[in-house]
């Protein structure tokens, strides 16, 4: 087991995650914490490497202080190991620009920290208390443990931004990308997804957390979806056709931003002459053409769609497509189905520092046909963070709650650096449409008549 649940492929249900998948949830994301802060000094820990990021040291004791307020208070009914950083590491409170200022435990304090409350974390989980009301829903299926595993793993995703952002040598390992299946034949460029009702999120998976709930039915027209991810190459012809200088491709305040920022190109990419460069953790490298674009903001990504003669998915129509199986009416898990994701199935995880290219993990592909819609890149959707009908916050507004509304953009299937615990089809990120320092990418749907031809094919 990885640390989540898996059930049978074709089964209506999911298995409650016992106390060993819980445990192995922490234990997996504690190691990925370790990795990522342990290879840097005092200094490297403590600075801000942009301002759109905190210093990693802030990010080791807000997840200790998460884990003492949910796992040791909250679901152990025990007294608080360190109540007194509460205010301090409240991302509430105190944005990240100004978070290097505040009197911060240093990288010793933060680890002797997360490791007490991990110690309390895992008696608590050996022995529940008896609990009734607020505390037996945390308790049931072990839920407040999958969320709090969830936590920290969305943490080591941002702490390998913050890795990203830094500058100085590579201190990261650089693994030789393995065989992914990607395929050399030719794809179609788009897959046809049928007109008609579909589920969107779930009401049974015990770890989706407060936004992906609750099931139910959507009524979509016939649309086609991008088979890949939009590629580096493809990205480029947007580019070299003036795609930056055209303001007509550009929502308006888009073109207002991109001329503000002088954007150009994606974050990270820079040119030598006709070649783009660009810089991936500490090292520069020529742009990979046959890898999905990656560290484009929703206004380039709307652009592009609409220089295409396309447009961004809106959530719904990516959840059918990724979930939605025809063949029973169900929606599945995960694009292959209900089990948890294998190496063959989807770039997760951080097992490498990089998406895999564009036309990989066949076996991870969807019932229409999509390939890596889970993994290797976050992907914008048109559609705004709002709740589902039915929306109830658990067990706090502001993970989900307090960010509803139109400032911010719904995002997709989780890149190469989401742990599978946060990776699912009814899994949701959003952000606002200028940030380009996560990994982000997109593809692109359009309107379709089912019986019309289908489109043309792409590498």
């Amino acid at each position: 087991m990885t640390g989540t649940h898996s059930t049978a492929s074709g089964s209506t249900g999911y298995e409650a995650p016992d106390a060993g998948c819980a445990a192995a949830a922490l234990e997996e994301a504690r190691r990925r914490t370790t990795a990522l802060t342990d290879r840097l000094d005092t200094g490297e820990l403590t600075a801000q490497h942009s301002p759109l990021m905190s210093p990693l040291v802030w990010d080791m004791a807000h997840i200790a202080g998460q884990e003492d307020i949910w796992l040791l208070r909250e679901a152990g009914g025990l007294p608080a190991l360190r109540g007194d950083l509460d205010t301090l590491y409240d991302a509430f409170r105190h944005p990240r620009a100004d978070r290097p200022a505040l009197p911060l435990l240093g990288p010793d304090e933060a680890r002797r920290y997360l490791a007490e409350v991990r110690a309390s974390a895992l008696r608590v989980l050996e022995a529940p208390p008896a609990a009734r009301g607020r505390r037996a829903r945390l308790l049931d299926g072990h839920f407040v443990f999958g969320m709090i595993a969830q936590h920290e793993q969305q943490h080591d995703e941002t702490m390998l931004a913050t890795h990203q952002l830094r500058r100085g040598p590579a201190v990261l390992d650089d693994k030789t990308p393995p065989d992914t299946g990607a395929c050399r034949a030719r794809l179609p460029a788009d897959v046809l997804v049928p007109a008609g009702p579909f589920t969107q999120g779930t009401s049974s998976d015990p770890w989706a957390l407060d936004n992906e709930r609750p099931a139910h039915t959507v009524e979509l027209p016939a649309f086609r979806l991008d088979t890949t991810p939009v590629s580096n190459a493809a990205y480029q012809e947007f580019i070299e056709d003036g795609g930056y200088e055209r303001p007509e491709w550009w929502h308006p305040e888009g073109w207002r931003h991109r001329v503000r920022q002088g954007l150009t190109a994606p974050l990270f990419w820079f040119r030598e002459g006709r070649t783009w460069l660009r810089r991936r953790f500490g090292r520069t490298e020529e742009v990979p053409g046959d890898e999905p674009v990656l560290h484009v903001c929703w206004y380039e990504a709307d652009a592009y769609a609409r220089w295409a003669g396309r447009r961004l998915p809106t959530e719904a129509e990516w959840e059918k497509a990724a979930r939605h199986d025809p063949a029973t009416g169900r929606s599945l898990r995960h694009p292959w189905g209900d089990r948890d994701a294998g190496t063959v199935h989807a770039n997760l995880g951080q097992r490498q520092l990089r998406p895999a290219p564009v036309g990989s993990y066949p076996e991870g592909a969807a019932p229409c046909g999509a390939r890596q819609l889970l993994g290797d890149v976050w992907e914008w959707t048109s559609s705004p963070f709002t709740g589902y009908p039915g929306f109830e916050a658990f067990p706090y507004r502001e993970y989900s709650e307090v960010f509803f509304g139109d400032r911010y953009r719904v995002l997709r299937g989780g890149s190469f650096g989401t742990a599978q615990v946060a990776c699912r089809g009814t899994f949701r990120n959003w952000d606002l449409p200028v940030r380009r320092q996560i990994f982000a990418g997109f593809r692109t749907a359009r309107d379709a008549d089912p019986a019309g031809p289908a489109a043309p094919e792409a590498v």
